[in-house]
């Protein structure tokens, strides 16, 4: 079976930059409009959340919106009809229309300036920061799936270890049952097998109530509160070589919540261009037709009228503009600053989960195997007491628990660092440890 981590570090990477709509069926055609049942993979979670996602949805209609807005930017002013009726319905000679002047006018206001191109530029480019928006959620979405995935990964396998802790725990009251029957201890130890026995039913059953949990977080990162999957497919065991921090910090250009800073500017300047543009005014022109009734005479009227800029000439919105353009640097530092931070932070969190990994399955899940099989089989010749017993039992399942949240803390600060970094880790080295303990 292809190692599902794999496929969450080349989603974040495919998925990320390349519009996904579906996963094929049995029959190659796209199927995404059913909820998922039975087995999943982390291939159909994430079709289904970058289609389906609500937060996904409401930013293409951000989208769309400014898209529109933009749009609108480009229309030239709607000119306007004027009739007008003067000297007409008055008193002595101006009784009726015998004495009126009609006059029927167009007018057309011009823009001057560069007023309309620079509106479009600076409405396009936001429309542009809105894709970036989108990019920054898609790829927040794409990591919540990752990490949502290594919970129901690391919840079956809580849920696995629990049934095998019962199934021991139900030999063993079988076998301190044998030795009560022969006399060989006191029916106290029986007691407290069956006590134990109660205790690790319970922790199965919050065990699955946790999955349950999981699973649900999961599917909603596709809308939809309650999963009907089953289960989900994937290997939590396998880890890769950590590449060094310093070839990660290179990789932040390709973040884009640092990407979207070149546009971020020239969408500042636009709107500074666009407002630069209203210091000079704008022409309306006049133009149409009048009649003269006292003279049974027609005319012509034409005129423009020009607004004087003596108060106004918009200063306030161009300071405005320069300060906010001003500060884009400043503020595209401290996004820098920020990212750097979170990337160190998680880095270190990263190394510390993969040593621990190493080392738990190195060092500490043999020998606790080791003892655990060894004061279960000493058990059964009298060499150990029930709570040599108890207590072998309880390190060793600790251990192995204790393995399976370093596993999924590990795939979480994978996640989280692909975020950062916008590829995966897996591009950077081979895999170095593959499998259970003991495999």
């Amino acid at each position: 079976m292809k190692q599902i981590f794999i496929l969450i570090r080349l989603a974040l990477i495919v998925l990320l930059f390349v519009p996904c709509t579906g996963f094929a069926g049995t029959d190659g055609a796209i199927q995404l409009n059913k909820e998922p049942r039975g087995a999943i993979t982390l291939k159909k979670a994430v079709a289904l959340a970058l289609l389906n996602n609500p937060q996904l949805q409401a930013f293409s209609y951000e989208q769309r919106a400014r898209e529109a807005r933009a749009l609108q930017s480009d229309l030239m002013p709607n000119p306007q009809l004027e009739i007008m009726v003067e000297d007409a319905v008055g008193s002595g000679n101006f009784n009726g229309f015998n004495q009126s002047q009609t006059t029927i006018q167009l007018s057309q206001l011009v823009e001057l300036g560069g007023k309309r191109a620079a509106r479009l530029r600076a409405n396009t480019l936001s429309k542009k920061l809105a894709d970036w928006d989108y990019e920054t959620k898609r790829m927040q979405v794409l990591t919540q799936v990752a990490k949502a995935y290594a919970d129901v990964l690391k919840a079956q396998q809580q849920v696995s270890l629990t049934e095998d802790l019962v199934h021991l725990g139900e030999k063993f009251l079988n076998a301190v049952d044998e030795r009560v029957r022969a006399g060989k201890v006191a029916l106290l130890e029986k007691i407290k097998s069956e006590i134990s026995l109660s205790s690790m039913q319970i922790e199965l059953k919050k065990a699955q109530r946790e999955l349950k949990v999981a699973r649900s977080n999961l599917s909603v990162t596709w809308g939809s509160p309650k999963a009907q999957y089953e289960s989900a497919l994937g290997d939590l065991f396998e880890i890769s070589m950590i590449p060094t921090l310093e070839s990660l910090m290179e990789r932040l250009i390709n973040n884009p919540d640092l990407a979207r800073w070149t546009t971020e500017t020239e969408q500042r300047q636009a709107v500074l261009d666009s407002e630069l543009s209203k210091r000079i005014p704008d022409v309306t022109l006049q133009g149409g037709f009048r009649r003269l009734e006292t003279t049974d005479d027609n005319a012509l009227v034409f005129g423009i009228s020009i607004p004087l800029q003596l108060f106004n000439r918009n200063q306030g919105a161009i300071e405005e503009a320069r300060h906010k353009l001003g500060k884009v640097q400043a503020e595209k530092r401290a996004m820098e600053v920020s990212i750097k931070k979170n990337l160190l932070e998680t880095y270190n969190t990263l190394v510390f989960f993969h040593s621990q990994v190493i080392s738990i399955k190195a060092e500490i899940l043999p020998g606790a195997q080791k003892a655990f099989d060894g004061i279960n089989e000493g058990y059964r010749f009298g060499k150990f007491g029930y709570l040599d017993v108890l207590d072998s039992q309880k390190t060793f399942f600790q251990a192995k628990r204790q393995y399976l949240d370093s596993l999924a803390n590990y795939h979480i600060a994978v996640a989280d660092i692909e975020r950062l970094i916008g590829e995966p880790l897996a591009a950077f080295t081979p895999i170095a440890i593959k499998g259970e303990p003991g495999q």
